[in-house]
């Protein structure tokens, strides 16, 4: 791709190294953002910069927040003792899209998949077992996407707590084998975590 402007060239080389966009697409963006307002560029860039910036964890679930506690976490209609096991925020807006959902969120960061090196220690596992052990949760709810590296990772967790008075489930299998969750329709996810079956039960199907 020949560019007439060196400075065009760097904006869509920098626009293309977000996931999904490739050279064609970063192109149009980028020359979308030239026709607009020079204050809608400003704000975007503002945006972008402040979230990077500023952007901060829930020291209590690890979802992105704007404070230390998540409005989750600090909602008191939420129950604490039921906690919904997560890869990451996409999955915590799906779910919460439900309307279904009135427990409160563990995002681990990831899934354990070693041919990409990730293994538990590079999750937020040992945080989850210590609210276990604590005994302020009752019931633990699987939610990663039916996946092998989904599936590993459910079983490492299970495994690490099957010695505590706890309940553990999972999300129907509503959401196809395979399916990422942030891709679910609503209706369907929400009634997977209505429905959800007892983690043992899954190991066994």
């Amino acid at each position: 791709m020949d560019f007439s402007s060196k400075l065009l060239e760097n904006a869509v080389n920098e626009v293309s190294r977000l996931p999904g966009i490739g050279k064609r697409t970063a192109l149009r963006l980028v020359l979308h953002l030239l026709k607009q307002p020079t204050d809608h560029t400003k704000y975007l860039s503002e945006a972008l910069l402040q979230v990077r910036n500023d952007v901060k964890t829930c020291k209590k679930c690890h979802n992105i927040s704007d404070t230390i506690l998540c409005a989750i976490c600090q909602n008191p209609k939420r129950n604490p003792e039921i906690v919904c096991v997560v890869e990451d925020i996409r999955d915590v807006m799906a779910i919460e899209s439900t309307a279904q959902f009135k427990g409160l969120y563990h995002v681990l960061g990831g899934k354990i998949s070693p041919i990409e090196g990730i293994g538990p220690q590079n999750l937020q596992i040992d945080s989850l077992i210590n609210k276990v052990e604590s005994g302020e949760v009752k019931e633990l709810i699987f939610a990663l996407s039916s996946t092998m590296e989904g599936d590993t990772t459910n079983f490492y967790i299970y495994k690490q707590i099957e010695k505590f008075d706890i309940t553990t489930s999972t999300i129907a299998r509503g959401i196809a084998v395979g399916d990422e969750l942030e891709y679910a329709d609503e209706v369907t996810l929400g009634r997977s975590i209505v429905n959800r079956i007892p983690f043992e039960q899954s190991i066994r199907g």
